[in-house]
């Protein structure tokens, strides 16, 4: 059997992102798995000894143990681009491809696509960050042209705690979001539990809703040249004729 493998690069903190991409994958399987690789994350802030967690030489070591076996794409599966600007995942997806020779790409540039593809200019943004990490956000997208016209946060500098809000929680910051008639809506935050509950609120509020987990699985599979539409019940991601592979 031909087999796809596909590398996530993960926070050391983080224990939502590799329950739900093997959720997600679970009817892909064996065909397609999924493999990974941490390195240190423990905190969210704008402090500059958490901004340094993110300098690129360590990811692109895991990048390189995961290379060890033979991964036909490489996803950094976190979002600190959002907040230390886009471009520094286009530079680390590129030292990735150029280290291992194999496609990479992120949580962030797979939810930028998804929003260029769908033609998304007003966003609403669900996260658990601190204040100005969240203003960052902000700020990112408007340089792109894309307004967040309306956004919830939890003031939080995790990373781990973020993984101990239940879907109630965040379903609430969703419909709180909704309220002001974004044309799609993120969970924006790989150690969130928001993959579960996007199918369902999709249907309550009428709105495309694009989870960081989803986006990168989403995006790898893509590369990997395996049809996203073949993921069912977890939210028209998946399905949109728009964002085929």
């Amino acid at each position: 059997m031909e087999r796809t493998l596909i590398g996530m690069l993960t926070p050391s903190s983080n224990t939502v992102l590799e329950p739900y991409t093997a959720a997600l994958m679970k009817d892909l399987f064996p065909e397609v798995t999924a493999h990974f690789q941490r390195f240190t994350v423990r905190e969210i802030s704008m402090r500059d000894e958490a901004l340094a967690q993110f300098d690129p030489a360590p990811l692109i070591e895991a990048a390189g143990l995961l290379n060890d076996a033979r991964m036909d794409v490489i996803a950094w599966n976190g979002t600190s681009a959002s907040w230390m600007g886009f471009a520094a995942d286009r530079r680390l997806c590129a030292a990735i491809t150029e280290a291992t020779g194999v496609p990479a790409t992120s949580s962030v540039l797979a939810l930028n696509e998804a929003l260029e593809r769908t033609g998304v200019t007003r966003l609403g943004l669900v996260t658990p960050y601190l204040d100005d990490i969240q203003s960052a956000i902000i700020g990112n997208y408007a340089s792109e042209g894309i307004e967040v016209v309306s956004e919830r946060h939890l003031n939080d500098k995790g990373n781990f705690s973020f993984s101990e809000y239940d879907e109630q929680t965040l379903a609430n910051m969703v419909r709180d979001v909704a309220r002001d008639a974004p044309q799609a809506i993120t969970i924006l935050c790989t150690n969130l539990r928001g993959a579960g509950i996007v199918s369902a609120l999709e249907q309550e509020l009428g709105i495309p809703i694009y989870d960081s987990v989803s986006v990168t699985v989403w995006k790898t599979l893509a590369l990997a040249g395996i049809d996203p539409a073949r993921i069912t019940g977890w939210g028209q991601l998946f399905q949109d004729p728009r964002l085929g592979a």
